[in-house]
């Protein structure tokens, strides 16, 4: 089984995520959240919308849309690569959210999973990512992404193969306040 972002997501959110989903197979039913799928029917649609003009203030000298990357390890789908005039590349994503001054957590571990995935897979440094925020009128915000960060992944990304392969029931998250929205929070022991 290869990892996706949203699975080094969820063991961020809480460890037990991870178990409950691919250890005991419980779905999250996550075709029911309207967020989600909303995101989802966005991206399609900003796949084949102007996006020359945001290429330009990034200063893009060249464009791989749409890119499915793999390792060993995690996989991906990147909205866009592109690359720089010194020889690096960038991840750029689509939200469908609007920019409230802040990047949240997810956003930043998923760009730092595409980073991973673009210097494995094109052979380029990746020191930043941007996002677009769709309901902010396309706002850009550029995102560094160090060494540390792209380390972060990979070792998260050895936690979930443990937890998955070795059958280990790991602590929850120290965050009480996110199991009240959990789709597990009736089944999780504390």
């Amino acid at each position: 089984m290869t990892l996706t972002p949203s699975h080094i997501i969820e063991y961020l959110y809480c460890p037990r995520f991870t178990y409950f989903e691919y250890v005991l197979a419980i779905p999250q039913y996550e075709e029911k959240n309207y967020k989600v799928m909303r995101g989802r029917e966005l991206h399609d649609l900003k796949l084949e919308q102007n996006k020359d003009y945001l290429r330009r203030r990034i200063g893009a000298v060249s464009k791989h849309i749409d890119q499915y990357l793999t390792n060993d390890i995690i996989r991906g789908r990147v909205d866009e690569v592109l690359g720089l005039s010194n020889g690096t590349m960038v991840p750029l994503d689509y939200k469908f959210a609007e920019y409230k001054d802040r990047v949240y957590e997810t956003y930043r571990t998923q760009l730092y999973c595409y980073a991973w995935l673009i210097e494995e897979n094109f052979g380029h440094k990746v020191e930043k990512g941007f996002l677009v925020y769709t309901r902010s009128r396309n706002k850009l915000i550029e995102v560094p992404i160090t060494e540390e960060n792209k380390q972060e992944v990979k070792d998260t990304a050895k936690a979930i193969g443990r937890i998955i392969e070795d059958n280990f029931f790991p602590k929850a998250t120290k965050y009480k306040a996110r199991c009240v929205g959990c789709t597990y929070r009736n089944m999780c022991i504390r």
